[in-house]
């Protein structure tokens, strides 16, 4: 079979068209078997593989420099790069990362994990060559939900300011297509951007300018008239307009088509766009019919297409089910995500309220502005998304929500440590950067109980507030039947004691009563506070620590860096209160990817670190 035979591009540039096309099949098969057993991005994955194989075959790679947007379809480029034997351990700790990584592979030309830079990086790059004299070749792979984000329109508008020698191949999955026009567009792009073609096109245009008295009039009103035929027969317009040459669309599973047009498109120069078709889930019956729902999945059976893990409850599902509760109590609550409609649990909401529902589409930045407006006009907006996601718009929080102390509702999803997803996607910053914002509040349950109280709560509160809360399953605790009122800035005091108390926040608190009930005995005793309100801190319950254990540990999944435990201090601090802390938190370092318990138990914020810690500081004084 083909694949046995790959180990790098070279091997793949000595194969005929008909066997590229079987090597497509092998490596979908491929893709799909390992990831049902390391869970991953399959739909985007199986869409790409035809356009990345092509793309390998016809650019003279790692040379010429390949750039994919967020970079969850870069499996088959890592199988055709020389990771196909490691490929079993994608996403697994100390395996392969499930994103493209420098440190990998000199093929993997940036570390990516969020959407819409790639054309920004893609014009970088083309500018470094320039000054460097260099000839490769910059493409840029940009899905078109990517598209949807502000950063990849100022990387189109500047690419084409620049005239960089760019191109930026479009991956389409969401249009449908139909094998004739399909087929018939394929044919004409080919025939369009072939050197003949080409060339003519040049001489004509030059030949036309150089008439004498009416070449330029001549010339402007031949452009137009192209560019209005184009316009009925072709989406490429607005590509145009911002000075691209626009080629498609392609149909992204024709495997000669897009060789074809790929090697017509090297030959050109300045910045081009290739519109390239594709379906997500190709060749997997189950990711085809359901793409959402395999864009990002855990294990799977292969047969079925159904998940393999425990299937509990998840802080996702309590989010999802307690938004709907106060909807229908309360119809000015309006839920906004950012492409990530099931991902933040907000699909039942959409289904019940599809008037109250905006999916905004990968612009983070706009989606808080446009929640701010909301609030402004007498609403109540949820803002869903991502930590990791969320710090994207850090200038709208801070300017159009703080600012303005408007009721927006930011439920902060994935916060803390994530896992296989890796750097890019660990929620470990949230705390730090919006511990430091006029006017808003912080909060993180311990528990899915508290966590339902926490969103009522905010709800009701009349100003910007944050719930953070982890990703994965709940912890299987009884529910209050009501929704309960917190009051802001309380803490909660879960065990008293002598030696040392443990300050600890949302899905920490439960490790740190286990350590301390570990400790307990050896004789150790550990006071255990559920600080549970991150801004405003509980400065009465701190002040009474003055005089009891002498000694704070506080724990967090959150950089210590401007943290929790930095807030714990900086009170202690402003109270006049000389008591040794110390933090347990995520160091000064990007995480690796890897299980969400091997990471804490790597840091030591799981129940046998905090509890070693503690010893450890008992013991040394």
């Amino acid at each position: 079979m083909p694949l046995a035979g790959i180990n790098s591009p070279k091997d793949l540039r000595t194969l005929s068209i008909p066997e590229l096309g079987d090597l497509a099949e092998e490596i979908r098969s491929y893709i799909t078997a390992i990831v049902s057993r390391t869970g991953g991005h399959l739909s985007s994955n199986l869409g790409v593989v035809e356009l990345t194989i092509a793309l390998h075959y016809v650019f003279n790679t790692p040379d010429d420099k390949i750039v994919w947007d967020v970079g969850h379809q870069c499996y088959t480029h890592k199988i055709l790069t020389g990771r196909k034997e490691k490929f079993e351990t994608l996403r697994q700790t100390g395996g392969l990362s499930g994103f493209p990584s420098r440190k990998e592979s000199p093929y993997d030309v940036f570390d990516t994990g969020h959407a819409s830079n790639s054309i920004s990086v893609a014009v970088g790059l083309a500018e470094a060559k320039k000054k460097a004299g260099r000839a490769e070749k910059i493409i840029a792979v940009i899905g078109d939900g990517s598209l949807t984000g502000g950063m990849a329109f100022e990387g189109l508008n500047h690419a084409g300011h620049l005239k960089s020698d760019v191109i930026v191949v479009l991956n389409d999955n969401e249009m449908s297509i139909s094998k004739n026009i399909g087929a018939l567009s394929s044919y004409l792009s080919k025939i369009m951007t072939g050197e003949f073609v080409s060339s003519v096109r040049e001489e004509i245009k030059r030949k036309i300018r150089s008439l004498p008295g009416v070449g330029d009039r001549v010339y402007k009103v031949a452009r137009h008239l192209e560019e209005a035929v184009k316009g009925l027969v072709t989406p490429g317009m607005l590509f145009e307009a911002l000075g691209f040459q626009y080629v498609g669309p392609v149909d992204g599973h024709n495997m000669q088509h897009l060789v074809d047009n790929l090697r017509n498109i090297k030959r050109l120069q300045g910045p081009v766009l290739i519109h390239v078709i594709t379906k997500k889930g190709r060749g997997y019956n189950h990711a085809e019919d359901d793409p959402a729902r395999f864009h990002g999945i855990s294990t799977f059976e292969l047969t079925t297409g159904s998940c393999t893990g425990t299937g509990g409850c998840t802080y996702t599902d309590v989010f999802g089910d307690t938004i709907i509760e106060l909807a229908r109590k309360d119809p000015r609550i309006i839920a906004v995500t950012a492409a990530m409609g099931l991902g933040t649990g907000l699909e039942k909401f959409s289904n019940l309220f599809p008037d109250r529902f905006y999916d905004i589409g990968i612009a983070e930045q706009h989606g808080v502005t446009f929640a701010a407006a909301l609030a402004l006009g007498g609403y109540r907006p949820f803002v869903a998304i991502y930590s990791t996601f969320l710090q994207r718009a850090y200038d709208q929080i801070v300017l159009d929500v703080c600012l303005q102390r408007l009721p927006v509702v930011f439920a902060v999803d994935r916060s803390g440590i994530v896992g296989q997803d890796g750097p890019t996607h660990h929620g470990v910053f949230d705390i730090s950067y919006f511990r430091h914002m006029p006017n808003m509040v912080v909060m993180s349950p311990k528990d899915e109980n508290e966590f339902r109280h926490m969103l009522y709560s905010a709800h009701l509160y009349e100003g910007p507030a944050v719930v953070r809360y982890p990703r994965g399953e709940a912890l299987g605790i009884a529910m209050d039947p009501a929704l309960n009122e917190i009051t802001i800035g309380t803490w909660e005091r879960l065990k008293e004691g002598r030696d040392v108390t443990i300050i600890a926040c949302g899905n920490t608190v439960y490790p740190a009563l286990s350590a301390a009930a570990e400790l307990e005995k050896e004789d150790i005793r550990c006071g255990v506070i559920n600080g549970r309100f991150i801004k405003p801190m509980d400065r009465e319950m701190i002040g009474a620590l003055e005089g009891t254990t002498g000694r704070i540990v506080t724990v967090e999944e959150n950089t210590v860096i401007g943290g929790f435990g930095s807030g714990v201090m900086e009170i202690l601090s402003e109270e006049g209160i000389n008591l040794p802390v110390k933090r347990l938190g995520i160091p000064d370092a990007f995480l690796p990817h890897g299980s969400q318990g091997n990471l804490r138990k790597s840091i030591g914020i799981d129940k046998d670190g905090i509890q070693r810690f503690v010893k450890q500081w008992l013991k040394t004084g």
